[in-house]
């Protein structure tokens, strides 16, 4: 039998078929789902429950108190805040529950997203490369690459950089971030970064 090289609290609980990647760390009280797949080097807070068939990439930080459901993507190097919702029905009903994996709509967050503490994401929503969601807000529609997503509903409130700081783009609709130095543009609403 292969040795583990992950950690999970004794009081989680992994079902059987699920998927932990090497170096992932699972705190107290979590609950994994059968066929879910966790990569390398995670960190899952406390109290954090992973539905069956979800996708987490490598180096995701999701902290206390988060439930992803199934039809949930987290691509790479994706931070998830304390408390963040993600939800997987687009018209819950008690009386006609949506209960299989056909009835769920599929949310995906890209790489180096970051999720803010007590955000909402609607389902059947994408965050782009490098979005932010604000702590609190309601996003209802995708957040375009490297967005502030603000308020409720979300609203683009401005753009960040790769590293998290906010970036502000001059008359020419190029822009330079102050921390790490690294270079964009602005086309049509769209942002990416300069190679």
């Amino acid at each position: 039998m292969a040795e583990k090289r992950y950690f999970v609290h004794p009081s989680s609980h992994i079902e059987s078929g699920a998927s932990i990647g090497d170096g992932t760390e699972i705190w107290h009280f979590c609950r994994v789902m059968s066929h879910a797949r966790i990569g390398r080097d995670c960190s899952v807070g406390q109290n954090v429950f992973i539905d069956r068939n979800v996708i987490i990439g490598d180096n995701v930080k999701i902290q206390n108190n988060v439930s992803v459901y199934e039809g949930v993507t987290l691509e790479d190097d994706v931070f998830v805040g304390t408390s963040a919702v993600f939800t997987n029905v687009l018209a819950p009903r008690a009386r006609f529950p949506r209960t299989h994996a056909s009835g769920f709509q599929k949310t995906l967050v890209r790489r180096g997203a970051t999720i803010g503490a007590n955000a909402t994401i609607g389902c059947g929503t994408t965050v782009g490369v490098c979005a932010f969601v604000g702590p609190g807000a309601v996003l209802t529609r995708d957040a375009p690459d490297h967005a502030l997503m603000m308020g409720v509903p979300a609203r683009v409130a401005g753009w960040t950089c790769a590293c998290g700081r906010k970036i502000v783009f001059n008359e020419r609709n190029s822009a330079r971030c102050t921390s790490c130095r690294r270079d964009y543009v602005r086309r049509g609403g769209q942002v990416r970064e300069k190679q």
